[in-house]
């Protein structure tokens, strides 16, 4: 009776451990459960911009909505108090469980379902909730084994806690992610969530749980830990059936680069796609006349040395090869499992016909932005291969300061060609490329490609194979010249709001273009074709 009493009132006589050693029991599930808890929120994120794409949407959604939770879970751990012990144990388990599985299931919803946005904010309100209620039942158990002060209690409680989340934060892109992948690792860590959550309270706690909730805590947490295992055993046979669901029946190669998610489909060089972390990159039924028209306009001057930002497939190498008097063409590619595959695929080789091969290409592993910094010599065309503007991680490579480095880099009566996303369907963004490079004091041309078969662009649906209508592509060509006047800048939101009806009406009005090597199909808007 004495000891229950003394229980009651928060003293230790009732723990099997000293209370120094139960204290640094929890502030060890505390470290272990915050790196869990960072590493859900950092997969949402990372799997939030690869599926539903624009990074920086998808971030503020998953933080925002965590954050709120979490103040939710708190206000909920208050009824759980009196029986904080099983309490922090069953929602350790449900988190390990909805933390664990959450990668899969949105995977899944985006394959099968085609929408995974509903699912993700879904998981970032569960989570949160969950991650909340950790701290008020920690406070009690913390107290539980060890009687301080309460301000001494919160700041060992959340010194742990964030050390935690340091340690899950850097664990997550270059532990987890590389060694693991992005669904194994999150079944991984809510495998270890589940261990660390129930070996607390069934080893230091275990006193106060009544025989049932005891029993009741060893089957939930054996089987959270069983699905997860199993789910880790098939995660390979749901991998190569969500990518059937995604891209068809027609994947050859599904590989995890450092940087990101390379898929080649289809059986021949006719029909190879190529996807990026799920984005359509290169389509052969219709890369050769984007890669003409980026190409070729530029190279109306002299092009002895050019250089290539991005372009890991070769192709736009294998449309400068064409010209007998390019002496050296230098491709800077971030992802090395790109060109890999652009010099040992078959077909993706073939396509590019064996650019790589050339004496006369260097590929460079290097990120642009910073390969252009260190300022590499000067060159006669820069042709800027590079991901879709509208894709927030790639902003920096479509700045006024990235265009200045550019600018820096050509030789005199040099040119840079740059693709500035589709203009019809996304004008805003075509047109503040264009801004950003006149910002650069670089003077502009822009044009653009009808014809265009498949679409690229991020979105909900950009992973699967869908032909559309043909608004084109979009082109600035630009060479050295005045820095901008300083009224220029007032004209720069009247061309980002061109309207799309307003866009398709200057194309019905568009000439053909006159410019020397310039593919006949490509148009020209009269407006904007003018010197400036």
């Amino acid at each position: 009776m004495i000891d229950q009493q003394v229980s009651l009132r928060g003293g230790a006589a009732c723990l099997p451990v000293r209370p120094r050693t139960g204290r640094c029991l929890v502030l060890a599930a505390v470290f272990v459960c915050a790196a869990c808890g960072l590493v859900y929120e950092l997969e949402l994120v990372a799997l939030a911009s690869y599926l539903i794409g624009d990074s920086v949407t998808q971030a503020s959604v998953v933080l925002s909505v965590m954050v709120f939770a979490m103040g939710v879970g708190s206000l909920l751990a208050k009824r759980l108090r009196s029986r904080a012990a099983v309490g922090f144990g069953l929602i350790e388990a449900a988190l390990a469980l909805v933390g664990g599985s959450s990668a899969l299931v949105l995977y899944a919803s985006f394959a099968w379902i085609g929408e995974s946005r509903y699912a993700l904010v879904g998981f970032s309100l569960t989570i949160g909730i969950l991650i909340g209620a950790e701290i008020p039942l920690l406070m009690t158990l913390i107290q539980r084994v060890d009687r301080q002060d309460a301000g001494g209690a919160v700041a060992d409680l959340f010194a742990a806690d964030y050390v935690g989340a340091l340690v899950g934060g850097l664990a997550f892109p270059f532990l987890l992610l590389p060694v693991l992948g992005q669904l194994t690792g999150a079944l991984c860590t809510g495998a270890v969530n589940a261990a660390a959550g129930g070996a607390l309270v069934l080893c230091v706690f275990r006193r106060d749980l009544t025989p049932r909730s005891r029993w009741l805590l060893i089957l939930a947490n054996v089987a959270v830990i069983a699905v997860l295992a199993v789910a880790t055993a098939l995660v390979d046979d749901f991998e190569r059936a969500a990518r059937r669901a995604v891209y068809g029946d027609g994947v050859r190669v599904a590989v995890q680069t450092e940087v990101q998610e390379v898929v080649l489909t289809g059986s021949g060089r006719s029909s190879l796609d190529l996807y990026l972390d799920g984005r359509l990159r290169v389509s052969a039924r219709d890369e050769y006349r984007y890669h003409e028209a980026l190409v070729h306009p530029a190279m109306n001057g002299p092009h002895a040395r050019v250089l290539i930002l991005g372009g890991g497939d070769g192709l736009a190498a294998r449309e400068l090869l064409r010209y007998p008097d390019v002496r050296a063409v230098t491709v800077v590619e971030i992802d090395q499992g790109v060109t890999r595959l652009a010099r040992t695929d078959r077909a993706l080789s073939e396509l590019n016909r064996h650019a790589f091969r050339d004496p006369r290409v260097t590929a460079v592993t290097a990120d642009a932005f910073n390969w252009l910094r260190a300022a590499h010599g000067q060159y006669d065309v820069v042709i800027s291969d590079l991901p879709d503007p509208g894709i927030s991680t790639s902003t920096k490579l479509y700045s006024a300061e990235f265009y200045g480095l550019v600018a820096e880099s050509l030789a005199p009566g040099g040119r840079l060609v740059v693709h500035g996303g589709p203009p019809v369907s996304r004008p805003r963004t075509f047109w503040t490329v264009e801004a950003s490079m006149r910002a650069a004091g670089l003077r502009t041309r822009p044009y653009w490609m009808s014809g265009r078969l498949t679409d690229s662009a991020a979105g909900p649906d950009r992973a699967t194979h869908r032909e559309r209508p043909a608004h084109g592509w979009g082109f600035v060509l630009a060479g050295p010249g005045q820095r901008p006047e300083p009224g220029l800048a007032a004209k720069a939101p009247e061309l980002r709001s061109m309207t799309e009806p307003a866009l398709l009406d200057a194309g019905r009005e568009a000439e053909r273009a006159r410019l020397p090597g310039l593919p006949p199909s490509t148009l020209v808007h009269p407006r904007y074709w003018e010197d400036r």
